[in-house]
């Protein structure tokens, strides 16, 4: 006799996205719920925290949900904000930077595209996910943690976006000092990751809707100005070889930032999906997006060239940073109308936010039996407090704080990358070598230590390439010009980390046989 379909069969047929009605179960023992779960329930917030997602509860069967996740997340004034760099902090010209965008970009969001296909493949989180090729431990407690790592680039992310959206509001109004706007937008953030992955995704379905319609104004306003100067590179081979290479770190970090929680939101995504579409849809997402954002960027910062400096753009710019460039643009020209237009942008921080805090609550996570049983949202809550009280201080110096933070994100997901990028393809040999049922056996896991020396390896490859004002490594300074030379700290940090891990992982499995 054929059984009739379940609760959870229908709803997959029918497209539903429901992964905010999941209730744990522990040793197979159904919990009663308490009057708080049940009113959790009822707001419909996300109750899963890292535990892998079963077939029948992958109901999100929507591409259009993962692609517009990231143009919302990307079609933002932080994307702006990169592409306007690379004049003022590089030296670099109009033309190199568009090269630098489209080149960076285009191996930054490969990764984020890559690993967006293992959360529909295996229903689990990025950094649950890491365990197999960092190992039980690699993850959370050894002298690298890569979880620990993602925490910390999260939060910190997170405190340069807002900062951005604070800028804004007080170009708007220089009543609005920067601390009020930063957290007029750290709420509305939370507002939309209290109710998780759900939440996330409506919101960033729509969101981005208006925030294109504001950079399209910005577009057309600027360019019927006519101010467009085009500016040049440093006029010598080496100081241009290190200006771009130096600006190529800070787009790729930017680009490849969301990589340690790609997976993250797919997680709901049916097992049976083509791994193609789930990387095309996200790549669709992402890269374009970045290019018109920050092509538009670096297009609008060549205005402060004109008259020696001397004009509206430079002195907005010197006077409220991104938020005084956009004004000049759009205030003279639109007056309210304009200033309306840079409220929009500033409030799409949210969109740029809302993966950060939400997949850091998930981090924080993995890293202990304990820390799972704390709420995923009230970790949201705390992550929140935490990058507010770094973005109020780090308010009125932002653009130099932003550069060396993109760059530091660039140099440990290089060497993540390197070890993941080369387990994968060599060891793993695909989706085939991972028994994802295995996620909370460490015993199953790898031990972690042929990564933990690759890390620390990829760590050395870091120190020689990287170029801050506080260090130049050795190889950087023959990349370029002094007195920073070029920055290659993220392609020495792969280089490090992959190679090393190859050669200790053969080791590691010829021993440990896992």
């Amino acid at each position: 006799m054929n059984n009739p379909p379940s609760s959870s069969d229908t709803e997959k047929n029918a497209g539903v996205l429901r992964p905010t009605e999941h209730v744990d179960v522990v040793e197979s023992e159904v919990q009663p719920l308490s009057r708080f779960q049940q009113a959790l329930l009822k707001l419909r917030v996300e109750t899963r925290g890292i535990e892998r997602v079963p077939d029948d509860e992958r109901t999100d069967t929507s591409y259009l949900n993962i692609g517009s996740m990231w143009v919302a997340a990307n079609l933002v004034v932080p994307s702006f904000t990169i592409g306007a760099l690379g004049r003022p902090l590089f030296g670099v010209g109009f033309l190199d930077s568009v090269l630098v965008i489209v080149f960076f970009n285009l191996i930054g969001s490969a990764t984020v595209c890559f690993f967006s296909t293992f959360g529909a493949a295996f229903g689990l989180r990025q950094m649950t996910l890491s365990r197999f090729w960092f190992g039980w431990w690699g993850v959370k407690i050894t002298p690298v943690p890569v979880a620990m790592f993602n925490i910390l680039a999260s939060v910190g992310w997170a405190a340069a976006n807002i900062i951005v959206g604070a800028q804004l509001l007080h170009a708007v109004n220089d009543a609005v000092p920067g601390y009020a706007g930063i957290l007029v937008i750290a709420a509305c953030t939370l507002l939309v990751v209290f109710f998780g992955y759900r939440m996330v995704h409506a919101y960033e379905r729509w969101s981005w809707m208006p925030t294109l319609v504001v950079f399209l104004v910005v577009l057309g306003v600027f360019a019927r100005s006519g101010d467009f100067v085009h500016t040049a590179s440093p006029p010598t081979y080496r100081a241009r070889l290190g200006a771009v290479l130096s600006y190529g770190s800070t787009v790729f970090g930017f680009g490849t930032g969301y990589t340690p929680f790609a997976a993250d939101y797919t997680v709901y995504q049916p097992s049976n999906r083509p791994r193609r579409n789930v990387f095309l849809a996200t790549w669709l997402g992402i890269y374009p997006t970045l290019l018109f954002t920050e092509i538009l960027g670096a297009a609008i910062v060549t205005a402060t060239a004109l008259n020696g400096g001397d004009n509206p753009y430079q002195r907005g710019y010197d006077d409220a940073g991104i938020g005084g460039l956009l004004g000049a643009v759009l205030f003279e020209r639109l007056g309210g109308f304009g200033k309306f237009c840079v409220v929009v942008l500033a409030l799409s921080i949210v969109a740029n936010n809302c993966p950060n805090i939400y997949s850091v609550s998930l981090t924080l996570m993995v890293l202990g039996r304990w820390t799972r049983r704390v709420p995923r949202f009230l970790w949201s809550a705390l992550a929140t407090g935490a990058y507010v009280a770094i973005a109020i201080p780090g308010y009125g110096h932002f653009e130099t704080a932003l550069e060396n933070f993109m760059n530091l994100i660039a140099y440990w997901l290089a060497a993540y990358e390197g070890i993941v990028l080369s387990d994968h393809f060599i060891f793993k040999r695909g989706f085939s070598g991972y028994r994802p049922e295995h996620y909370e056996d460490r015993h199953k896991q790898p031990p972690g230590i042929a990564a933990i020396l690759a890390f620390c390896f990829g760590i050395m490859g870091i120190i020689l390439g990287m170029s801050q004002s506080w260090w130049t490594g050795p190889i950087a300074r023959h990349a370029g010009a002094p007195p920073f030379g070029g920055d290659v700290g993220f392609e020495c940090a792969f280089a490090f980390a992959s190679v090393s891990y190859i050669i200790m992982r053969t080791v590691e499995l010829k021993y440990a046989g896992r």
